[in-house]
């Protein structure tokens, strides 16, 4: 009888190592699947907002030359090049705009994202020099603005 109860005791624990085992690998792997997707989504931000920031310096550079090109010659052929290509940098910008929305709960980093495009996009419509420095040091500091909340969801 003895030799019974030491082979249900053996069974028994078995078992019983193999349940917590199974529930111990379980909650190991939902952990490692919650790091890699956190992971992820922090590798995406990083690059949509770092993508962001760079599409709405280049806008903000075709918005300062549009500017020099049309107090140059309104009707000249370098200031519909330089026109056409602010607009496509607009495009580029705004397409790098809709994707930090998509990948932000932040409220103060969408806003931020927004006042920094809306203040490049004021670049072109400065009235003498004064204005468009004065416009132009708007848009650098909305976009430093914008990078210094993004920083804070990737870290």
């Amino acid at each position: 009888m003895e030799a019974i109860w030491t082979s249900v005791v053996a069974v028994a624990g078995t078992l019983l190592g193999s349940v917590i085992t199974h529930v111990f690998q379980r909650l190991a792997a939902r952990r490692t699947e919650q790091f890699t997707r956190s992971e992820a989504l922090r590798q995406e931000r990083i690059a949509t907002y770092s993508g962001f920031a760079a599409a709405v310096e280049d806008y903000r550079r075709g918005q300062a030359d549009r500017w020099y090109r049309k107090r140059e010659d309104p009707d000249g052929e370098a200031f519909r090049a330089a026109r056409d290509q602010a607009h496509r940098l607009r495009t580029a910008a705004r397409q790098a705009l809709y994707r930090v929305k998509l990948l932000t709960d932040e409220r103060a980093v969408v806003l931020a994202a927004e006042h920094a495009y809306h203040c490049t996009r004021e670049l072109s419509n400065a009235r003498d020099r004064g204005d468009r420095d004065a416009r132009d040091t708007q848009a650098k500091q909305a976009i430093e603005e914008f990078v210094s909340r993004a920083s804070v969801l990737v870290r």
